[in-house]
């Protein structure tokens, strides 16, 4: 992953693509954060997990830069959430996740929301290397949760 991404990079130099560019060296800044704290080198699944962080923080920013109405910013965030989201497996869908949030309460049999720390983990456990959206994840949980 890390190899792909500085191969990005270089592309993105080559082709004089100053805002890819800049989106990429925040990404490998990140990664190298993340490298230095862990004190090893990072795994594709510690990668991808640096890349999701960088979109949720990114996606947060949208919505507060949507309250104030500054579009300009609005719209570079959201073409950095797209450079960054090309690295991500595909994201799971709505009925993908109910699946997973299903089988879960089969095995872990919730008795109220008081549960939802030890449904969530399992579910986090069962979404390792798969991108799901977590606050659908957890908005479902909580649905599912609140009816039983």
């Amino acid at each position: 992953m890390n190899i792909q991404i500085n191969e990005d990079l270089k592309q993105a130099m080559k082709e004089k693509d100053a805002f890819k560019l800049s989106v990429l060296r925040m990404l490998k800044s990140a990664l190298q954060l993340e490298q230095i704290a862990k004190k090893h080198d990072l795994s594709d699944e510690e990668v991808l997990a640096v890349i999701k962080k960088q979109v949720k923080v990114r996606k947060d920013s949208v919505e507060e830069y949507k309250k104030y109405g500054k579009d300009d910013s609005v719209k570079d965030l959201e073409k950095e959430i797209d450079i960054l989201v090309a690295y991500l497996p595909a994201e799971l869908s709505e009925v993908q996740i109910q699946e997973i949030i299903a089988n879960v309460f089969n095995e872990i049999k919730p008795k109220s929301i008081k549960d939802m720390g030890l449904v969530m983990k399992s579910i986090n456990n069962a979404l390792s290397g798969k991108n799901a959206d977590m606050s659908l994840v957890s908005k479902l949980v909580k649905d599912k949760l609140n009816n039983l």
